[in-house]
């Protein structure tokens, strides 16, 4: 732990020097293999920052320490801990939507409850799949926050209510993945806000909260996805910025990379390119030997330069983006297990089409808007089945690719079968997909009667809808 947590480490941190020095391996170097950033080995070897056991044990591994370091950690862990110096009042900022506290009672999962927490998830336990408790106990976990909060508990005091917290986030997740439904959203909102209050309380009685706010920082990246879906960017943002500055303290770099990039798709929404290319290039700058981060970077980095209208920018950032994911190892994908198999496909070739579509809105060239189309249909091919909403992105986003190719049949026919659904998603992603085919629709044939049906159809449904 950091202020005044030398003296219980400082031989573990001598003895972990050794063994790098021994292996022949930076620092650098060092946290490539275990899965951190430089600058958390350095504070480990300083003494001023704790590993888990988890973490211990790989550095055992990669080192061939051969226990030497394992016994020195767990002292370390037994002696007493002197109070760390206060966080910067920046960490407990006021949080979105927090003007007013509302009752903590989050809703039963409605997914299906994980029986343990994949490898590497839980912060305390390193690449353990740890136990979850049973999904009755969700009922129970506003009593367990409010409890830790009051007792300023460390985080490893709590080893359930963690595993509890962070199941309760992977349910939420797969259920913003098959819905188009955001009522998820007050139940992320309130476990983040009794997060951070435990974390606050924590700080405040000389317990640096750095697991806590590690923690912390993975809420924010659903909470602020289901404030862009509704329409709130600035809400989104807040948490966005948040949750940087959490995992950033965290040492957590997969959070911060995903983070940035959900920046980059607030300020396209926003109508501001040139900050969305800037926030794409910033992944890159978050440590661009990581394949996974590089691939990332080029993958947003293409649409920004095509809705800047920089087609040979556009097109050589997607084929960037393409040959970093064939090129991935097995380290990438376990720091981002999201682009694994299909679903790298998925993510890619989703990014390259909505570049090269926005790239052919700009230029007019059709040729563009057929390779954006090819691209959209090898992403909607890795659509896995009952992922509604990115299917229904994905298929008006091919329809739009055929319109700005000039192919009002192929636009029709793809477009025709969702226009209800998606009207109804009452997504702000999927509406803004939406509203670009019907641009080019009306602006094309807005004469035609069967663009025409279109328009009502839209019509009806968004007065069905309320709107």
């Amino acid at each position: 732990m950091e202020g005044g947590q030398a003296a219980p480490w400082a031989e573990f941190g001598e003895q972990l020097r050794y063994h790098r020095h021994r292996a022949g391996l930076t620092q650098r170097q060092l946290g490539r293999r275990v899965g951190h950033d430089h600058s958390v080995i350095s504070k480990w070897e300083s003494g001023v920052r704790e590993p888990s056991a988890g973490v211990v044990e790989s550095l055992e591994r990669v080192l061939g320490a051969h226990g030497a370091l394992s016994p020195l950690a767990a002292s370390a862990a037994r002696l007493p801990r002197p109070p760390s110096a206060p966080l910067a009042a920046g960490f407990f900022a006021p949080l979105p939507g927090d003007g007013a506290a509302r009752p903590f009672a989050p809703a039963r999962p409605a997914g299906d409850w994980p029986a343990r927490l994949a490898p590497g998830t839980c912060p305390l336990h390193g690449a353990t799949a740890c136990a979850v408790p049973p999904t009755d106990e969700v009922k129970r976990l506003p009593r367990r926050l409010r409890a830790a909060r009051e007792a300023a508990a460390p985080a490893t005091a709590e080893p359930e209510t963690v595993h509890l917290v962070l199941a309760l986030l992977d349910v939420c997740e797969r259920t913003a993945l098959h819905s188009t439904s955001t009522t998820v959203l007050g139940t992320v909102e309130q476990v983040l806000r009794s997060l951070v209050g435990w974390a606050r309380g924590a700080d405040a009685a000389g317990r640096l909260p750095l697991a806590l706010l590690r923690i912390a920082a993975r809420y924010p990246q659903l909470a602020g996805r289901l404030r862009m879906q509704r329409g709130q960017g600035a809400l989104a943002t807040a948490w966005t910025v948040h949750g940087l500055h959490w995992a950033e303290a965290g040492g957590d770099l997969t959070v911060r990379a995903t983070l940035t990039t959900d920046l980059c798709t607030l300020a396209r929404l926003e109508g501001d390119p040139a900050s969305s290319l800037g926030y794409a290039q910033a992944v890159a700058g978050l440590d661009s030997s990581r394949g996974w981060i590089a691939t990332l970077s080029h993958m947003y980095q293409a649409r920004g330069y095509a809705v800047m209208g920089d087609g040979a920018g556009s097109r050589r950032q997607a084929a960037l983006s393409r040959r970093g994911l064939d090129r991935l190892g097995g380290r990438d994908l376990a720091e981002a297990p999201w682009l694994a198999d299909g679903q790298g496909e998925l993510r890619v070739e989703s990014a390259v089409s909505g570049g090269l579509r926005d790239l052919a809105v700009v230029t007019g060239d059709r040729a563009t808007a057929r390779s954006a189309a090819e691209s959209a249909e090898r992403a909607l091919e890795q659509v896995p089945d009952g992922m509604l909403p990115t299917k229904l992105l994905l298929t008006l986003r091919l329809a739009d690719c055929h319109a700005c190719a000039g192919e009002l049949d192929a636009a029709l026919e793809v477009v025709g079968p969702v226009v209800e659904q998606a009207v109804s998603a009452r997504r702000r992603t999927i509406a803004h997909e939406l509203e670009g085919v019907w641009r080019r629709l009306s602006g094309g044939w807005g004469g035609v009667r069967e663009v025409r049906d279109v328009r009502d159809r839209m019509r009806v449904a968004q007065e069905s809808a309320g709107e």
